[in-house]
Formats: structure tokens, sequence, C-alpha cells
């Protein structure tokens, strides 16, 4: 449900919160005091496009922040969050966060973490649907249309089913496509990848060798300048007059000699033996290093070869030895597949072939289970209607079964109605009336209320053209569906707001020379002056009406 929705710096408000009740939340308020910026707002955070004259005179940007309870929410937002690389719910809130500014920078967060406008709509999509007379929404989709059907026959592990059947085709016929090509194409894709293959395999790398042939390649191409430096140093520590052995051998006997006089210099001595036997260990090491410095012309070829072999299927097969050695795999079991063409193209085509026998299959059961279900919709949902004043109205589904497979199956839907006796039925997004049209949402979304698994429902302009008793039923269809899901609805019909769990009224006042929206949640007295302001005024008469409503 919808928790907490803030608004700051769009339109006539400049700074609102609003704290939403569970169940049916009826919204009033006189004619142009700002009613429609709260269906706006919506839009925005739910990622619709923004309109930049939106934002308050003087401000330079608008933000628009929501918190949702999610946590009994089925299926959970866990996994796409986590696809999507965002923060996971704390306690089962999602925040949700849009900014814009004058100057077109757009921003956008959820659970803090920065978003895409695309992952925002996705996420809208599963939250709310808003029902208003030009925002027709999920229902009025054809595919919309069918999983509803499909939910409310219970066909959901059928069609997953389809679905599942499908995508593997998809995938076969992917494979299919990659063998058939023409001759010449054939022949040159075989000598590309026996190329590849080859040259690869000839080159026998190991994933961690370019290492290792880098630093021998260092050695060898230094091998002289290695060779004089290690000369140097060990001439430097036995090989000439005053070398460091020959000082270090005096400084030891200048320090026997001050140990003798002197007990407590000991410790110099002792120091000056370490650093001897450190010299004599440095020197036969250098002895040994300077043997096994070799300059070696032929092995310094080699190696610039193994170097420029490696560099070279680097550029050609990828960016590591572990990537080329990787292609070079792949490469061969295409080539493979390649050779062994004619027999891979007969066990692909034989499992399409069984593949297209079980998506007939499961198509036609689908089908025919779809076909079972529409008159028991149709008969829910024409009673819903009849309710709303639509006394002899047909409601019907048209289910048309193409030749072309899509993850729902081979059929497509249509509602569609025909709100007066004698008329034809048209298509559902094809009505005209914004009064007739959200009439026959709230018929639907009350036949569907246990099936659909969208939280939050906003009715905009629900009551139009409605009046009398129908205004009544309308006010108790808002409250039915508000058992199961969160209720918005934005009315201009006393009946209808009394009917809800909580009524918010919107009201315009001028504070300091600026134009301020404002909105109130009503409780008691204050609920019932506002039900008799929508019932034509404050007469105690308006006011008895209005408490007749509550008491309902």
């Amino acid at each position: 449900m919808l928790v907490t929705l803030r608004i700051k710096q769009l339109a006539l408000v400049a700074d609102l919160t609003l704290e939403f009740r569970p169940g049916y939340n009826a919204i009033s308020g006189e004619t142009g005091a700002g009613k429609s910026i709260l269906i706006g707002a919506l839009n925005l955070v739910l990622g619709q496009r923004a309109d930049r004259t939106l934002i308050r005179a003087g401000a330079d940007s608008c933000t628009v922040e929501t918190v949702f309870d999610v946590s009994a929410l089925r299926p959970s937002l866990n996994d796409f969050l986590d696809v999507n690389g965002l923060e996971p719910c704390d306690a089962g809130q999602l925040v949700l966060k849009r900014t814009f500014t004058a100057a077109g920078a757009n921003r956008q967060f959820v659970n803090g973490s920065p978003t895409t406008l695309q992952t925002l709509t996705a996420l809208g999509d599963r939250l709310v649907d808003i029902h208003g007379p030009h925002d027709h929404q999920s229902l009025l989709q054809p595919a919309r249309q069918l999983a509803i059907l499909d939910a409310f026959g219970g066909l959901d592990k059928p069609r997953a089913a389809f679905a599942a059947l499908l995508h593997r085709r998809v995938e076969l016929v992917r494979e299919k496509a990659a063998l058939i090509v023409d001759e010449h194409t054939y022949a040159q894709q075989l000598d590309l990848l026996r190329h590849q293959s080859q040259e690869i395999a000839a080159a026998q790398l190991q994933p961690d060798e370019e290492t290792a042939v880098q630093q021998a390649h260092a050695r060898a191409s230094n091998a002289a300048r290695l060779l004089e430096l290690s000369q140097t140093a060990l001439a430097l520590i036995d090989g000439q007059e005053q070398s460091l052995i020959d000082q270090t051998g005096a400084l030891g006997r200048a320090l026997q000699e001050l140990q003798s006089l002197d007990t407590g210099a000991a410790t110099f001595a002792e120091v000056q033996s370490q650093v001897t036997a450190q010299l004599r260990e440095l020197q036969q090491n250098l002895s040994r290093y300077t043997d096994r410095v070799d300059i070696d012309p032929a092995r310094l070829a080699e190696l610039d070869e193994r170097l420029n072999l490696i560099h070279s299927l680097k550029r050609k097969y990828g960016a590591t030895l572990a990537e080329v050695i990787a292609f070079g795999e792949a490469a061969k079991a295409k080539l493979h597949a390649l050779e062994s063409r004619d027999t891979e193209l007969a066990r692909l085509q034989s499992e399409l072939a069984k593949l297209d026998e079980a998506l007939a299959r499961a198509g036609d059961e689908i089908s025919a289970a779809r076909r079972k279900v529409i008159p028991k919709l149709a008969k829910s949902a024409m009673k819903q209607l009849a309710d709303l004043g639509f006394a002899q109205c047909q409601f019907d589904i048209a289910l048309n079964s193409g030749d072309t497979p899509t993850a729902s199956g081979f059929d497509t839907a249509e509602f569609v109605f025909a709100p007066n006796p004698g008329e034809p039925a048209r298509p559902l997004r094809a009505i005209a009336s914004s009064g007739e049209m959200a009439r026959v949402m709230l018929a639907l979304k009350t036949v569907l209320a246990a099936e659909d698994d969208i939280p939050v429902l906003v009715f905009d302009e629900v009551d139009a053209n409605v009046g009398g008793e129908t205004a009544a039923v309308v006010g108790q269809k808002m409250r039915q569906i508000g058992t199961r899901r969160q209720v918005l609805c934005i009315t201009h019909l006393a009946p209808v707001a009394a009917a809800a769990d909580a009524h918010f009224v919107v009201t315009k006042q001028v504070r300091e020379g600026r134009t301020h929206s404002a909105i109130d949640l009503l409780e008691d007295k204050a609920r019932v002056n506002e039900l008799a302001r929508m019932l034509g005024g404050q007469s105690a008469a308006a006011r008895k009406h209005a408490e007749e409503l509550l008491a309902r």
C-alpha cells in the first residue's frame, strides 16, 4: 500500500506530506483546488514523462517521494531490485523518489540508489493502477486483458508451461539458423573456424604464461648490462684493493682491540661479524647469478617470437590469454557443429517438430479452458455493471486464435462492451465516455479484486455522469475493493466519499500573496461539513443528509 506521498514545488504545492490509510481513501474538494496534482505527482514518481511547466513558479526543481509498504506483495520485489542493482527494502518499505529541474536534469532513486526512468516505470506497473478519463492503463491493453482472463480462470500454470516450450523453440530456431547458410558462406565459415581453432591450438597457450615470458624477455634483452652490473658488484665486494671484504676485515681487527680494552663494546664486534657473513653470502649469490646470465641472441629471438605471438593472438581473440583460449574452444565447438551440419540439422528439425506438436496441444488446451472461463467472467462483470447503472448492458470477451504463438499462447483477447440495448458491442478501448469507462473499470476491478495483484488502485472522475442510487453503489464498490486493495478515489459525490475508510479534502489558500494547495484528513464534524458542502451547502437538511450517509 501507499503509506506516504511527499510533494515539493509542484504546481500549487510548496511542500506537502500525505499519510494514506489502508482500505478506501476518498479525496474531495472544490473544482480547481488541486486534486489533480495528486494524480500528477503519482504519475511522475511512477515514471511518467515530466512536464517542466509544472514546477512551481519561482522554484528551480520539483521532487516527489513515496513510501510503499510492500511486505505483503506477491511476488516479492527482492529479485527485481537485485537484478537491477538496487538496494533491498528495509522492513518491507520501498522508497521511490524523483526530482527534475527546469534546466532539464532528471534523477530518480529507488531505496536511495540511483536508477533509470525505465526501471521506475517497471516498478510503477507493479504497484499502482491509475484509472482516469484519459488514462486507461493496464485494463485496456489486450495482453493485460488476456492475463486477467487467465488469472480469473486459474490458468497461470498452463501459461507458464506454454511459455517455457516457446522459449525452447526460439533457442532451437536460432541454432538452426546458424547452420543454414549457402555453400559459399558455409565454406568460408569452415575455413575461418579451422584457421582460428588451429592457430590457437598450435600456440599451446597457458593462461598465466604471459607474465613469465615478459620477465624472461626482459632478462634476455638486458643480458649484457646485467652481466656488467653483477661483475662490478662482485669486484666491489672482493675483487680489488680496498674491497668491502678487506675493509670489513680491518674494521674487525679494530673492534677486537676495542673489545679487549672495554668489554662493554663487545656488541660492535658481533655486528661486524654479521655484516661480514652477509657480504660473503651476497658474494656467493652474485657469483651464481653471474654464471646464469647468458648472452644468447637465439634465446632472445625465441622470446621475441613468443611474445609477438601472444600479442597477436590477444589482438584477434581476447584481452587476456584465458579469453583467447576460451575463444579457441568455442571455435572448435562451432567447427564440429558445422562439419556435422546435416546430422545436426536433422536433430534440430526432429526436435522442432516435436515441440510444434507440444505447442499446438498446449495452445488448444489453453484456448478451450479460456472459452469456458469467458461466460463466467462476463456474467460476473455484467452483474457488477447492473449495480452501477448499466441495467441492460452487454459485456463479453472476444477470443481470437492465430497461427503465431506468443508467450501466452495462440490467442488474443479483447473486452467488448455495449452500454445500451440495441447498440453493437465495441472494444472497451473505443468507448468515448469517461464516465462509462470509469464504471466499467470499477466493475471489472470489483470482479477481479481477488485475482489482480496490483496493490494500489487510483480512480479519477469515477463518478462522472453518475448520480442517485448509482452513486451510493459506486461508493460501496470502492469500499468492497478496499477490503483487498488500497483505493484512492477523487470524487465530487457525497455518497461516494461517505463510504470511504478515510476522507481527505483539498483546499486552495492564499498566503503572503501566493496560492497554495493543502490536503487534510477529515475527522468527525469536519467530515460532515465537507459532505454537506458536496451535497450543496451547509443547511440543516444537507448536514442531516451527510450524517445519514456516514451512518450507512
